[in-house]
């Protein structure tokens, strides 16, 4: 059995003798876990929205200055003709759909009957609901292909960690060894436990704990199956969620600490603490377990 005391104790030393890369690689794990596709996509609206209502403001005042410098120089006469003037004198124009000033009548008729308007923003919403869509794709893609692989290394950091001075270069393990498997097992972990999260919110929990020791074992096992993974982090989480809980619930204080640094204290102190304290159970859970098969 372990005590939270003795896991924060070791991950505390670790810490200590490999704090930067450590706070560094915390720093990338929290980033990997905070990105989402919305993030992206309302960025990229948020910067439309900003570019259309600049572009709309200059309109505006460009338009206004126009208006009161000087008068719109085209007009139709009583006999329905298009006439030009330029304040001096007047010049009658040809309407005739084949000439300029004619279809030119012929769009702004377009446009004052409202069908024009009508089939822009049916253009308009197909074109942004299209970008939405790529843009939640694309980030879809890299979430699964790029991000999850650099979590499972992020993992293998922190443990390597606990009794040697760890390389950053760990971060990017998952790309040489086992990928596929790894791409595999965090996709199907992510799915399975936002499935049970949508029937009940303690289900979903409950899971979430049952599957924690997954990326660590990918880190630690690259030769193991999808299968086997599941089953192993399931094995090792027996009668231990309820620990596992508790020891999170003991990092509230630092988090509300954090606050009243705006952050800081999250960022150089907590943070690389717990990630390093969650290493710490699982090397406990993981070569405890071995030691009691062994003996």
């Amino acid at each position: 059995m372990w005590t939270r005391k003795e896991l924060k104790e070791k991950a505390k030393k670790s810490l200590s003798v490999n704090y930067w890369k450590t706070v560094l690689v915390s720093l990338i794990l929290a980033f990997l876990l905070g990105s989402t596709g919305s993030s992206i996509a309302g960025k990229s609206l948020t910067e439309k929205k900003d570019t259309d209502n600049t572009v709309n403001t200059e309109y505006q005042t460009e338009n206004v200055t126009d208006n009161n410098s000087m008068n719109f120089p085209f007009r139709t006469t009583e006999d329905g003709k298009l006439e030009f003037s330029d304040g001096n004198s007047s010049y009658e124009l040809s309407n005739s759909p084949e000439s300029i000033p004619g279809r030119i009548e012929h769009v702004s008729n377009i446009i004052d009957s409202g069908k024009f308007g009508a089939g822009m923003i049916i253009v308009l919403i197909l074109v942004l609901v299209t970008v939405v869509l790529i843009l939640i794709g694309t980030a879809i893609a890299i979430d699964i292909l790029i991000l999850n692989p650099m979590e499972v290394g992020c993992k293998r950091f922190f443990t390597r960690n606990l009794n040697q001075k760890a390389n950053v270069s760990e971060v990017a393990y998952a790309f040489d060894n086992n990928y596929k498997t790894v791409v595999k097992t965090v996709f199907f972990r992510d799915l399975y436990t936002a499935l049970w999260s949508l029937l009940l919110i303690i289900p979903g929990i409950v899971k979430m704990y049952e599957y924690r020791m997954i990326p660590y074992i990918l880190a630690d096992h690259p030769e193991l199956t999808s299968k086997e993974v599941f089953a192993k982090s399931k094995e090792m989480m027996k009668g231990q969620k309820w620990h596992a809980f508790v020891l999170d619930l003991s990092f509230i204080g630092w988090g509300i600490l954090s606050l009243f640094t705006l952050g800081l204290l999250g960022t150089f102190y907590v943070t690389p603490y717990r990630n390093m304290t969650n290493a710490a159970l699982y090397e406990k859970l993981e070569y405890g377990r071995l030691a009691i098969e062994e003996n």
